[in-house]
Order: structure tokens, then sequence, then C-alpha cells
């Protein structure tokens, strides 16, 4: 437990000294290049804002690519005003477009502020991309029975005295009794009636 809270205690500290020297250097360099008073003091507020948005956006995994863009940017400016005050620029005597990009750095950043901060995420999928819908299975063609034609309720006396004449020559030339299929096909009628007239001729 104590080597744990020793450890944090470090991390703090350390985090506490390299944001105030970056804090510093921010506040130098933007009052050598004309801004003085609070607006030197905002300067470094408005780096750190930019560098905590862009880097909650890249955490939250989406639109990285504006993400690490601003990130960059808040980083160069923060490493650009440590490197600059670090005796490479001579702070009373600063160039004229170092003064242009501090004049400018607050239309970068509400830019960039503005994008992460409204940048809306992209939807969630509602269905499963993987998981493909169910397609309605095809009925096998020999499952497919062609519908019987209408039984009449009663079979005509004519039509039965016809299949009777029909299975008479049937059995006088073959020597056996007409099945239902032959009587079916000679008499041209559905299965139904077939079986029908076949059940009258026994």
């Amino acid at each position: 437990m104590r080597r744990t809270l020793a450890r944090i205690d470090a991390v703090l500290i350390q985090a506490v000294i390299a944001g105030a020297l970056s804090f510093a250097h921010l506040h130098d360099l933007a009052e050598a290049a004309g801004q003085h008073g609070w607006k030197a003091w905002a300067y470094p507020i408005s780096v750190d804002l930019l560098l905590v948005a862009a880097w909650r956006r890249l955490r939250s995994g989406h639109s990285t690519a504006s993400g690490w863009c601003w990130f960059l940017t808040a980083l160069v400016a923060s490493l650009g005003a440590n490197i600059a005050t670090a005796g490479l620029l001579d702070l009373n005597d600063v160039p004229d477009w170092l003064r242009i990009l501090v004049a400018g750095w607050p239309a970068i950043a509400f830019l960039g502020g503005t994008l992460l901060a409204h940048t809306p995420a992209p939807a969630e999928p509602t269905t499963d991309p993987a998981t493909p819908e169910p397609t309605p299975e095809t009925p096998k063609f020999e499952d497919q029975q062609p519908p019987l034609a209408p039984v009449p309720a009663a079979v005509p006396a004519a039509l039965v005295e016809h299949a009777r004449k029909v299975a008479t020559a049937h059995q006088d030339r073959t020597g056996e009794p007409i099945d239902t299929d032959t009587l079916r096909a000679r008499l041209g009628v559905p299965p139904a009636l077939a079986q029908q007239i076949a059940a009258q001729l026994a």
C-alpha cells in the first residue's frame, strides 16, 4: 500500500512540476510576443485545454484522425514555447512571424476545441452485421402437389355406365379387372372421381 501511494505521489509531483514549467514557458513566450497582463496567462490555459480535449477524443476511439491533428498542434505549441524560452530565442526581440502565430493562436484553439467537442460520434449499427438475416426456405418442387379438381357430390349415372363399358372391354381384352389409374386415364377424370367410379363398379 505504501509503495502504491509513493508511486502515485511521485507521478503527481512530476506532473505538477512539468505542468508548472510548461505553463510558465508559454506565459513568457506570449508576453514576449506582445500579449501582456491577463492575456499572457490565458495562453497556457488555452494550449493545455486543447491538449486535454484532443486526448479525450483519442481515448474515446472516435474521429482519431481529428484527435491526433489537434493533439499534435497543441503539443507543438507547448514544446515550441519550452524550446524558445531555453535561450534559443531572444525574448527581447521576437520575430514578426512568431508574433503572428501567438496572435492567431486563440482562433486556432477555438476552432480545434469546437470541432473536438461538437463532432458527433458515428452511430452504432442496431443489428449485428456479422449475423446474416435468415432467408425463407424455398419449397422443393417435388413437395408441391397439383391442386385436386373439385369432385361432384354424386357421380352421373351416364358416366358410371360409360365407365362400366370401358372396364368390361378392358377385362375382355386383358383378362384382368381394370385398375383405378387405368380407368382414370381412359376416362380423363380426376383421381378422386376415378376412385368413386371404381367403387361403384366393384
